[in-house]
């Protein structure tokens, strides 16, 4: 029975076989090898500048980058070590080359954009609730999840500080609820530690404190001994300006609300009346279908709600002053509605945070207020209480009112949503900083973005899907069908302000592990600057729900020209070792 199985498991395998390299391909080769079977590193170079109008192979260094590519296709593919004089790559090494998401990425790694500007110009890669590590209520509070989101390039972490039952020490958990809480001095420890192991930009880190005066001071006193010289905080009280993440780089920030703003705060408690959501699938809803129910929902920061009536004696205390001055970035909410809370101050820049809800309501009846507060202070924009499983919302409604921290749970909460957001922090370099658009911060107040302004198309991409590969490697073998390959299609498309969003797939490719489309789709692009474009594989099943075969979200701004190897990912995020599609993108 034994010998049985290996010989089944020989007769599958087989039937993988390699895909020839698609036509475009084949035409560019034969155009730029000069009709040859060889194409030489001027050969590249050239197919590189004109094909695929890569900059960044251009000037002096253009020759050598070409060479260098030449080098490492024959070092990989024949083991041919430098010396050799054959240095010139045939069809399956041009298309090796093609086909290598380390080699010929669709979009570059490197930071490109100014940094020299305040912080508030940049959208900043913010986790919410960073301490858990699971759902909302009941799940283990610990440092762990707040290290995998560092490691992720995140730069904004949330830590809910309580007093711990003896009221000597402080610890980190989701308040009334059912979550074992984690010492704070072990998570602010782990952040030293991992800051800085993915970006040296930045990180900010959020409080939501509801703690004595006495125990402000300990705080104060842990994130001095914990951080030194990193720890950055203003000479003056309140800062006219935020600096910027390159004169913030290996530092540390805290934002938080003042302790007199606690003397202010209602005793109120306002709930958020939600029913649960619905099962979703897998993979979460569209993003498309995410807009929120208008609910009854107030205007504050989960963080700002709170009423600390311990703090209503009349003086500070020198603890109280010593945890004032270590923040940086000052949170609360102004007395009045929402216009009261988003008056720009001359003198001041602040924070503000809103629920998912109370975002859509203030960008239906305030939108440009919205996106000229945040050209100078800081919106975080956080999800509603009922998310008790940890899931997200729709991101692009924040980035479209120039919202900086779209706060995501980053722990089980995978969908949809959280690809849109670790699409949209690919970009630059994925340092966790991205510039915001010019158009956003345009301070002319006949210029100020409105968000619902319709807008003509100002820039069209054209996406080619060639093929895909690598599921063979990466999967069992009876992982999407018992009895024969699978049935891959793609799913192609655009997030980004509503007048660009659109799905659209190919043709079903059946019985193949290594599919091939080459189909072309056309999107025309109102904001190009915020659109994302989507890619899924799913595997058709006729009877059940269709299988994932994996997905990425890159960023239309930073997407280049020319075939491009693009790396897939699974529901979680994770880079697939092998799995990968041959595509092309070009700008109309």
């Amino acid at each position: 029975m034994g010998s049985y199985r290996m010989c089944m498991c020989f007769t599958r395998k087989f039937r993988v076989t390699e895909a020839e390299p698609p036509r475009d391909v084949k035409e560019a080769f034969n155009k730029y090898a000069e009709g040859g079977t060889h194409m030489t590193a001027e050969q590249l170079q050239r197919f590189l500048l004109e094909f695929q109008a890569d900059g960044g192979v251009g000037g002096g260094e253009a020759a050598s980058d070409a060479e260098r590519i030449v080098e490492q296709v024959l070092q990989k593919r024949h083991h041919i070590a430098k010396l050799i004089s054959r240095r010139t790559l045939t069809l399956d090494d041009f298309h090796h080359y093609l086909f290598s998401p380390d080699l010929n990425p669709p979009i570059r790694d490197q930071v490109h954009q100014d940094m020299t500007a305040p912080l508030s110009h940049y959208y900043i890669y913010t986790g919410h609730n960073s301490y858990l590590t699971g759902n909302q209520l009941s799940s283990d509070c610990s440092d762990v999840p707040i290290i995998k989101a560092l490691k992720r390039g995140v730069r904004v972490v949330e830590l809910d500080i309580w007093p711990n039952s003896t009221k000597d020490n402080v610890h980190v958990l989701h308040g009334r609820t059912l979550t074992t809480p984690v010492e704070l001095i072990k998570c602010l420890k782990s952040i030293r530690e991992h800051a800085f192991s993915e970006s040296p930009y930045p990180v900010i880190i959020t409080l939501e404190d509801h703690l004595t005066p006495d125990l402000q001071a300990k705080v104060a006193q842990m994130l001095i001994e914990t951080f030194g010289e990193m720890l950055f905080y203003p000479e003056s009280d309140c800062l006219k300006e935020l600096p910027s993440p390159e004169e913030l780089k290996y530092r540390i920030i805290i934002s938080t609300k003042p302790p007199e703003e606690y003397r202010k705060a209602k005793t109120a408690n306002e709930k958020e009346h939600d029913s649960h959501k619905s099962e979703e699938d897998l993979w979460g809803k569209e993003p498309s279908e995410l807009t929120e129910e208008h609910e009854d929902d107030d205007t504050s920061d989960s963080d700002s709600s709170e009423d600390n009536s311990h703090n209503n004696h009349g003086s500070f205390s020198s603890g109280e002053h010593e945890y004032k001055r270590l923040i940086t970035i000052h949170a609360g909410k102004p007395k009045g509605g929402l216009k009261e809370a988003l008056k720009v101050e001359l003198d001041k820049v602040r924070r503000l945070s809103l629920s998912e809800q109370a975002l859509e309501k203030a960008a239906e009846s305030h939108g440009t207020d919205v996106v000229r507060f945040t050209q100078k202070n800081i919106l975080r924009v956080y999800p509603k209480g009922t998310r008790f499983n940890s899931s997200n919302y729709k991101p692009l409604i924040g980035w479209m009112h120039g919202a900086q921290m779209v706060a995501f749970n980053m722990q089980v909460g995978y969908g949809r949503s959280l690809w849109l957001m670790h699409g949209m922090f690919r970009a630059n370099g994925g340092c966790g900083y991205v510039k915001k658009p010019d158009f956003i911060m345009n301070e002319s107040d006949n210029k100020i973005f409105d968000p619902k302004a319709k807008l003509p198309v100002k820039k069209t991409l054209k996406v080619k899907v060639y093929m895909g590969d690598g599921w063979h490697l990466d999967f069992k073998q009876t992982h999407f069908d018992l009895y024969s390959p699978p049935d891959f299609y793609t799913r192609v498309g655009i997030a980004g302000v509503p007048a660009d969003e659109i799905m659209k797939k190919t043709k079903k490719k059946e019985d193949d592990w290594t599919p091939v489309w080459e189909e072309e789709f056309t999107f025309p692009l109102r904001v190009p600057e915020l659109a994302l474009l989507r890619v899924e594989v799913h595997e058709y099943d006729m009877s059940e729900k269709d299988d994932f075969g994996g997905q990425t979200c890159l960023p239309v701004s930073e997407l280049r020209q020319g075939i491009c190897a693009v790396p897939l990912f699974d529901r979680k995020g994770m880079k697939y070792n092998s799995v990968r599609l041959l595509m092309q993108f070009e700008f109309i």
